[in-house]
C-alpha cells in the first residue's frame, strides 16, 4: 500500500480499514478477488472496527463496577434461578418495550453480576447504559451546586436506555434520598428502562429510604411494568471463601 493511499485513508478517518488493508491486499492477490469483493471486505473491516470502538466507549461510559458476562455466571450453583428468564432479559426486549426489572435476593447470589452482564449485552445491542450503586446515585443527585449542574446530573440519569441502580438495601439512605430517586424513576417511567437490585424485600423500602410516601410512589411507578426476579440460594462469595479455606 502506497503512502498516498495511507494518507487519504487517514484523512477519511478509515483507521479500521488501514489496520487490515495490507493483509486484505495479499488476500485479494492470492484469491483473485474481484474489485467488488475486495471493496466489500475492506469496508466490512472498517465497520467492524468502528463497532468495537463504539462498544468500548459505551462500556467506559456505563461505569460498570466489573465487566461481567452471562457466559461466566454459574447457573448451576443456585438451580432455583431460571436460566431462560435471565437470557430473555439479555435479549433486551424489555428495553425496547420500556419495561423495568427488579432483581431481589440475599447478598452474594449474583444480582450485581446478572445486572452488569445484562447491561453489557444491552451495550452490544446498541443501547446506552449507565450503572450506579444506589449510594453513588443518591450522592450525585443530592450534591449541592448550581441549578445548571443539577440539571446536567439529572439528564445523565434520564438519557440512558437502561439505568441500572445496584445495591438497594445494603444500608439506609440519607434524608431526602427518596425524593431524588422518585424524580428519576418518575421521569423515566414508560420512557426508558430501569433495572434495580435489592437484598431487601420491597415491603422494607420505606424504612431503607426513610420516607414511606416516597418509597410508595417509587414502587408504584417502578413496579407497574416491572419484571420481578427473586433469586434464592447460597452466597457465591461464601462458596469461594470455603473453597479457599479448604485448599
Amino acid at each position: 500500500m502506497n503512502d498516498t493511499v495511507r494518507k487519504m485513508a487517514r484523512n477519511l478517518r478509515l483507521g479500521g480499514l488501514l489496520e487490515t488493508l495490507d493483509l486484505r491486499l495479499q488476500e485479494a492477490r492470492g484469491n483473485n478477488l474481484s474489485h467488488d469483493e475486495f471493496l466489500e471486505i475492506i469496508l466490512q473491516d472498517e465497520l467492524n472496527i468502528r463497532e468495537q470502538r463504539q462498544i468500548h466507549r459505551r462500556i467506559k461510559t456505563a461505569t460498570f463496577r466489573d465487566l461481567k458476562t452471562l457466559e461466566n455466571f454459574d447457573f448451576g450453583f443456585n438451580p432455583s434461578l431460571k436460566r431462560k428468564a435471565i437470557y430473555d432479559l439479555a435479549s433486551c426486549q424489555f428495553i425496547r418495550q420500556q419495561r423495568d426489572v427488579l432483581l431481589v435476593g440475599p447478598p452474594g447470589v449474583g444480582k450485581s453480576h446478572i445486572a452488569q452482564a445484562i447491561g453489557h449485552q444491552a451495550i452490544k445491542a446498541n443501547f446506552l447504559v449507565l450503572y450506579r450503586s444506589v449510594f453513588d446515585a443518591v450522592r450525585e443527585l443530592m450534591a449541592e451546586g448550581l441549578s445548571e449542574d443539577q440539571d446536567r446530573t439529572m439528564r445523565k440519569y434520564l438519557k440512558p436506555d437502561l439505568l441500572i441502580i445496584d445495591d438497594m438495601g445494603m444500608k439506609h439512605l440519607p434524608p431526602r434520598a427518596g425524593e431524588y430517586l422518585f424524580e428519576v424513576i418518575m421521569r423515566r417511567y414508560e420512557n426508558r428502562s430501569t433495572m434495580m437490585t435489592s437484598n431487601r424485600p420491597i415491603e422494607e423500602w420505606g424504612k431503607l429510604i426513610g420516607d414511606v410516601p416516597s418509597a410508595t410512589a417509587i414502587l408504584d411507578r417502578f413496579l407497574h411494568h416491572a419484571e420481578i426476579i427473586n433469586i434464592k440460594g447460597k452466597s457465591y462469595r461464601l462458596k469461594d471463601r470455603v473453597q479457599e479455606n479448604q485448599k
